[in-house]
C-alpha cells in the first residue's frame, strides 16, 4: 500500500513539473507590448481600472494608468459603478492602446483610448469613478481632472468620506470596518 502513495505523489510533482514548464514556454512566446502603441479589442471588463483585450487573436490584460478605481472584490462603494462606467466606455470596442510596463501582475500598464477618441482612463476620472493614483502618476490632468470631479461631487465624490481603493485593499482597514 505504501507505494501507491508514493506512486501518486511522484504522478502529481510530475505533473506539476510540466504544467510548470508548459506556462513558462508560453509566456515566453507571448509578445512584449511595452511602449507599443496596437489596436485591439476590448473582450472583457475586470474592474474599473482593468481590462482584457484581444491582439492578434491573444487575451492581454491591460491595467489603465494613472488611475485607481474602487475595488469589486471586497464590495467597496461604487466598485461595481466604476466597472459599469468602464464597460460603457469600451467594451466590444476597437481601442486604441498605449502601452507603457507590465506590473507584478503581468498586466500591461496603459493609457487607452476609445472609439469616440476619448482617453478612457481621464473618463474615468472624468466621471467620479477613479482616483488619480497619485503613488504612481504624476500627470498634472489627472489631478486636475480629480480636483474637478471632487468639486463638483460626481459620482464617488458624492460620498462624504470616499475611501481611497489603496486603504480599502488593506485587510486592517476593512476589518475596522466591520467592526
Amino acid at each position: 500500500m505504501m507505494w501507491a502513495g508514493r506512486l501518486i505523489a511522484v504522478m502529481f510533482i510530475l505533473h506539476a513539473n510540466m504544467l510548470a514548464v508548459w506556462k513558462w514556454n508560453n509566456q515566453q512566446d507571448s509578445v512584449n507590448l511595452k511602449n507599443e502603441t496596437f489596436t485591439a479589442k476590448v473582450i472583457r471588463i475586470i474592474d474599473g481600472d482593468t481590462m482584457e483585450v484581444l491582439y492578434k487573436n491573444t487575451p492581454v490584460k491591460v491595467r489603465l494608468a494613472h488611475i485607481d478605481c474602487p475595488e469589486k472584490r471586497g464590495s467597496q462603494p461604487f466598485g461595481s459603478n466604476s466597472k459599469k462606467a468602464l464597460s460603457d466606455l469600451c467594451f466590444g470596442q476597437d481601442v486604441v492602446v498605449y502601452g507603457e510596463k507590465y506590473d507584478r501582475y503581468h498586466r500591461l500598464i496603459a493609457t487607452v483610448r476609445n472609439n469616440k477618441k476619448q482617453i478612457v482612463n481621464q473618463e474615468m476620472i472624468r466621471q467620479g469613478m477613479a482616483w488619480h493614483f497619485k503613488k504612481y502618476s504624476t500627470d498634472p490632468i489627472y489631478a486636475s481632472l480629480e480636483l474637478q470631479a471632487r468639486k463638483n461631487k460626481i459620482g464617488l465624490w458624492k460620498d462624504p468620506n470616499p475611501i481611497p481603493p489603496w486603504q480599502w485593499r488593506k485587510p486592517k482597514f476593512r476589518n475596522a470596518l466591520i467592526r
